[in-house]
């Protein structure tokens, strides 16, 4: 293999996997790299005769990952009737998969970088989510997808690291009778902004659940009854005057919360992602 053969590295999508598989063969031959030149994206035959006719000039091998039926027909086809050597990188695979799992692929393109726009989206997410707990940069509140308010341990922060994963970016804004809540609350679209509450009863028992564990007396003033009761009855004027949809979290898993304010935001026609 001499720097002056070519493959071209032909897809309908980016092409880089294409262009790992070609570059992970060529270093089988004593190492040298074989000189690559990527078409991307082609759309429709004249693309497709264009590389026949560059490799038969060039005596080059095109090495393919085309999943439109009809591109990837025409280029098997032409290629044989011009001795030009074509490989098709995904097909040996891609039947396996059809004789083992009795599916049918969609032939659509590009749905590797819809993933990984899909993961990067969620990573965001997270980050936002971390960045924004707890009333932590409230500036953040009006580029949010969802804020969650409520008084402490409402589960504000596991819903928020939830919904991250689902790539929603959430703030979560605690209400707490000696702070004004930020103005930016009153400001954002009120279907945007979900109030979590729990029954005095509930909340008492995390609380105190939560000052044994921090090895604190159960005494102290965060898990009194009284002292819950005026948070409580302050987090809901606020949110009345926010005006936003209100969920109460006594009795339910994360899960089934984030379910229902995905709901909620999806009827009121807040964004929403599949």
């Amino acid at each position: 293999m001499n720097k002056k053969e070519l493959v071209y590295v032909v897809s309908d999508s980016v092409g880089e996997t294409a262009d790992m598989m070609v570059k992970a063969v060529a270093s089988q031959f004593n190492g040298k790299e074989v000189n690559i030149q990527h078409i991307s994206y082609v759309e429709d035959v004249k693309d497709i005769k264009d590389v026949i006719d560059m490799a038969k000039n060039s005596n080059s091998i095109i090495a393919y990952t085309i999943v439109i039926s009809h591109l990837k027909q025409y280029l098997d086809q032409k290629s044989r009737e011009v001795g030009v050597l074509a490989v098709d990188l995904m097909n040996p695979l891609m039947e396996v998969f059809i004789q083992k799992f009795k599916k049918i692929p969609t032939g659509e393109p590009k749905l590797m970088r819809k993933l990984d726009d899909e993961y990067f989206r969620r990573v965001e997410a997270i980050e936002f989510a971390v960045k924004h707990d707890d009333g932590q940069d409230s500036g953040g509140i009006k580029l949010a997808d969802i804020v969650l308010v409520g008084v402490s341990r409402t589960s504000k922060t596991p819903l928020s690291i939830y919904l991250a994963h689902k790539g929603f970016k959430v703030a979560n804004v605690p209400l707490v009778p000696e702070i004004s809540p930020p103005d930016d609350l009153f400001e954002i679209p009120k279907n945007r902004c979900v109030g979590l509450i729990i029954t005095p009863d509930k909340l008492n028992e995390i609380r105190r659940e939560r000052l044994k564990n921090l090895g604190l007396t159960i005494q102290a003033n965060y898990a009194n009854l009284e002292r819950i009761l005026e948070e409580l009855d302050y987090a809901e004027k606020i949110m009345k005057q926010i005006g936003c949809p209100i969920i109460n979290v006594s009795n339910k898993a994360i899960e089934e919360t984030a379910d229902l304010i995905l709901a909620m935001l999806k009827k009121r026609g807040t964004f929403y992602h599949e």
